[in-house]
């Protein structure tokens, strides 16, 4: 019951409260745990007082309406999003020029890209687990700034290992705000506008690679960009790494200052003065000039009480405290794959493997292999030996490797506006099975062309049809699971997908100069793999969320 809870509302619930066998659960019955029970919609209070009703999360969402806050929101979430698509596909853009900074070879140049893929694996888990338990808000500020000062750090590096190291910790922090914006995003939102609103989140992951594909226009190229810092030879490269970590930061700014907690946590936290308050506040904003008064409720919070982890500091040894951290969070993974959740928690992780080898294996050396068609051909016909360390050919720079980058991410459009018109009316199952198949299709093509105008338009054809993937997939993953269950999940998911991201740029690197159609061929294979076992996911179109 939630320590927030008056005395008649109280009386009013416990009747409810104690009959725990005989409400109905969100999860299976082994799980044990009530997320909050409709049937105690709108009780009357007997003591009297400000609320004459109860309502759940679902209803009081819609009594708080649709409006200007939702615009804001999507607005703050949107450019935290696209600071994340920056951070990480910065890389990509600035391989055809770093590489003769740092000396690298194209193993080096599959470990650099990787590396970002490997922190993400390492935050997604931990800073899930965190926000289900402290808060999407929270969670989000911090991690969104470490993702900006590493990132920015790393201009500055003078060496590769280290450059490596800090953008592996850049990657900690993107792990972290990747899956929870969504998730917190999710829980403001009406159920009938949710897929449409979630697939208008996601188009800002193509704004901010629009963003980073220009910005690498703009500056790589530009002679005016390079001067001295002490003995460092401060390339144009470089301060197109610091530009990119500016929207991370930026959107860390905005949530500490702007942002409320998401209602839904704070209900399932049994705070419920708080979540009210943050009601109220969506209201006021929607209702802006309406004359509308804020209608008077209380809600149905949940009976958890979220002080667990306060507890492990006060008894034990370290070791028998540090065991019980261990054990607390992992029990999240344990209820994704216990019960009714388990079938589709193993059909997602074998699609978040699938999509996520492929998309990031091939888009982070799309750059690499457009520069390798410079002349003329496919990206694979002009295999060569393994490129020296110090190629000459990187200046001047070839700005047309960058205006293709920027075609390819401007191609994002018409897969993000034909996803927000028909994700709630088609269903994200359909739309992620079909997108995963025509971007098979689409990448077997980019293998067969003989011409360098063919690769680039299945290279646009590719990352339009994946985008709808992408899209369906976060709108999915945040309807399968429960509320104390859905960061930890898209964190654990994102976290699997950083492992395929990062074997996929390794054997991208391994074999780009040696046998280029072996990883190509592979990218179209596991994509026809996750769209078919897309088909056994559980339909979930315009589903409440519990």
């Amino acid at each position: 019951m939630s320590r927030h809870m008056r005395t008649g509302d109280a009386e009013a619930l416990r009747p409810l409260l104690l009959a725990g066998d005989h409400l109905p659960s969100e999860l299976d019955s082994d799980e044990g745990e009530i997320i909050f029970d409709r049937s105690a919609s709108n009780i009357k209070r007997e003591a009297g007082g400000s609320a004459n009703r109860r309502l759940t999360y679902e209803e009081a969402v819609e009594e708080a309406g649709f409006g200007l806050f939702h615009w804001l929101l999507l607005v703050v979430c949107g450019w935290a999003n696209a600071s994340d698509a920056v951070e990480i596909l910065c890389v990509s853009f600035l391989l055809p020029t770093a590489r003769c900074d740092l000396l690298l070879s194209s193993s080096d140049m599959g470990l650099l890209t990787a590396s970002i893929f490997l922190g993400m694996m390492v935050g997604g888990y931990m800073w899930g687990y965190l926000a289900d338990q402290r808060g999407r808000r929270r969670v989000l500020v911090v991690s969104l700034t470490v993702n900006g000062v590493f990132g920015a750090l790393a201009s500055v590096a003078p060496w590769f290992w280290l450059f490596l190291l800090l953008r592996f910790i850049s990657g900690i922090g993107v792990g972290g705000s990747i899956p929870v914006i969504f998730s917190y995003f999710s829980e403001f939102m009406p159920r009938l506008r949710r897929g449409a609103m979630i697939s208008a989140l996601a188009t800002f992951w193509m704004a901010g690679n629009i963003l980073a594909a220009g910005l690498a226009w703009l500056v790589i190229p530009r002679t005016w960009a390079r001067f001295s810092l002490g003995k460092l030879d401060f390339q144009s490269w470089r301060l197109f790494v610091v530009l990119c970590s500016v929207p991370s930061l930026t959107s860390a700014l905005l949530f500490g200052l702007l942002m409320p907690e998401s209602p839904k946590f704070l209900m399932e936290a049994g705070r419920e003065k708080e979540a009210i308050h943050v009601f109220r506040l969506m209201f006021e904003l929607n209702m802006k000039g309406r004359g509308k008064a804020f209608p008077e409720f209380g809600l149905c919070t949940s009976s958890r009480q979220r002080g667990e982890l306060e507890e492990y500091g006060t008894w034990g040894s370290c070791r028998e405290r540090l065991a019980s951290v261990l054990k607390k969070g992992l029990e999240p993974m344990k209820q994704m794959f216990r019960g009714s959740l388990k079938s589709r928690s193993i059909t997602l992780l074998i699609i978040f493997y699938c999509i996520s080898f492929s998309y990031y294996g091939l888009w982070m050396w799309f750059p690499e292999l457009f520069a390798r068609v410079e002349d003329g051909g496919s990206p694979c016909a002009n295999v060569s030996l393994p490129s020296p360390l110090r190629n000459q050919s990187c200046y001047p720079v070839k700005t047309a490797v960058y205006v293709e980058g920027f075609v390819v991410a401007a191609s994002n459009l018409p897969g993000n506006i034909f996803t927000i018109l028909v994700m709630d009316s088609t269903g994200g199952k359909a739309l992620l099975s079909c997108s995963l198949v025509v971007s098979s299709l689409s990448v077997f093509l980019i293998y067969v062309v003989q011409t360098r105008d063919q690769s680039l338009l299945l290279s646009c054809v590719f990352s339009g049809v994946s985008v709808i993937a992408w899209n369906a997939l976060d709108v999915v993953g945040t309807e399968l699971y429960p509320t104390q269950l859905r960061s930890s999940a898209l964190g654990f998911f994102t976290g699997v997908g950083r492992v395929a991201a990062i074997t996929g740029n390794v054997v991208f690197g391994k074999l780009v100069d040696t046998n280029c159609a072996v990883p190509v061929l592979l990218v179209s294979a596991l994509l026809m793999t996750g769209g078919l076992v897309a088909l056994l996911l559980p339909q979930t179109r315009q589903t409440e969320l519990t």
